[in-house]
């Protein structure tokens, strides 16, 4: 890990990020009642806890509402769930604000266009491998795994190494 982006991992007490294309392939199955199904990842679940664990908050904001991300995000610990909002960086200004959190404390991952006025308004912006170039081109990190495959659990485990957090001893605990 470079030492800019080890600099800017540290400082992270939030990590937000976007659900479909990041913690979902992206895809939207929708059955012909309405409803909507999701594929979540096991790993990106279980970094979720292990990053709550670690003291480190965590959000979705979404331009979708989803009641399979709310299931979710009850599973996993998260804490901040923005659905249904056009203007993202909106939601990320309301959301710091509301809870006084600097910009530089928080890391956002994203996938496509929408996502890349946040993540030019945080300390740590992160891009799964299968985002668009122009977010590619935004973040400060872009990962080895793709959304819904474990970018999540990825860009986890890069902060809290960054934050010597991620030992035997944080890793095993019962």
């Amino acid at each position: 890990m470079s030492d800019p982006l080890a600099e800017r991992a540290r400082h992270i007490g939030l990590l937000l990020m976007d659900c479909d294309g990041v913690l979902t392939e992206g895809f939207i199955h929708l059955l012909p009642d309405g409803t909507e199904l999701k594929s979540f990842n096991s790993q990106d679940g279980h970094g979720l806890k292990l990053a709550r664990r670690a003291g480190i908050r965590t959000g979705v904001i979404t331009g979708r509402h989803s009641p399979a991300l709310e299931q979710r995000a009850r599973e996993t610990g998260i804490e901040f769930l923005c659905q249904a909002t056009s203007d993202k960086a909106q939601a990320l200004t309301e959301l710091l604000t509301a809870h006084a959190i600097p910009r530089q404390a928080v890391a956002f991952i994203g996938d496509d266009l929408p996502d890349v006025p946040v993540m030019q308004q945080v300390g740590l912006a992160i891009a799964v491998a299968n985002a668009v170039l122009e977010v590619k081109q935004a973040a400060h990190y872009v990962t080895t795994r793709t959304g819904g495959r474990g970018a999540v659990r990825e860009a986890i485990e890069l902060i809290l190494k960054a934050q010597g957090k991620w030992n035997a001893e944080f890793l095993f605990l019962a």
